[in-house]
């Protein structure tokens, strides 16, 4: 039995949350979602919160389900109210990001820029070698940041690349001297 998912998800004044048709909807202050459901899970909102409920709790395949739409109704709760963010670091002589409109450009050693379309509901900031991604759909936010971190991912000896900003990178120490 989920744990988590078993006690009801409680959601703040100004959140709507509605259920119809196998579909989840929450609005909020910072913008709407809306989640698929898999038909062994039911959902029912009430005044003290979300419940979410399966039809074999004894299942291990229905148990994961319950917990995973759990988490992702909780994320969209938080996601409506607070937005989610991803900072990303790029790390190299000459490389660079460089937003423009609704384009990513990214200079990563290669000889030529690669360009990136910023997908509809994010918003990008950039501020020297960081880049912040913000929005209200954690799932979007998180594919996005990882597709600009594939573009260039950080190398161990010098460390240039694309990390997230609080991506710890083992630096390997390289070849020595052969005098020394």
């Amino acid at each position: 039995m989920s744990r988590k998912a078993n006690k009801p998800i409680a959601f703040p004044a100004g959140v709507t949350v509605t259920v119809a048709d196998g579909v989840v909807t929450i609005k909020g202050p910072k913008g709407e979602l809306v989640q698929a459901l898999h038909p062994v899970v039911t959902v029912t909102v009430e005044t003290d919160g979300v419940h979410i409920s399966v039809k074999h709790p004894t299942d291990k395949f229905e148990r994961a389900i319950w917990g995973t739409t759990g988490a992702l109704i909780r994320n969209m709760i938080i996601g409506v109210t607070e937005q989610f963010s991803k900072q990303l670091e790029i790390n190299g002589v000459g490389y660079g990001f460089e937003v423009q409109g609704k384009k990513l450009q990214i200079k990563a050693g290669y000889s030529h820029l690669v360009h990136l379309d910023i997908p509809e509901g994010i918003k990008v900031t950039q501020e020297r070698n960081m880049l912040t991604l913000t929005s209200h759909d954690k799932q979007l936010v998180g594919q996005f940041a990882a597709q600009i971190r594939k573009v260039r991912k950080p190398e161990p000896y010098k460390g240039k690349g694309i990390k997230y900003s609080d991506e710890v990178i083992t630096r390997k120490q390289g070849k020595q001297a052969a005098g020394a």
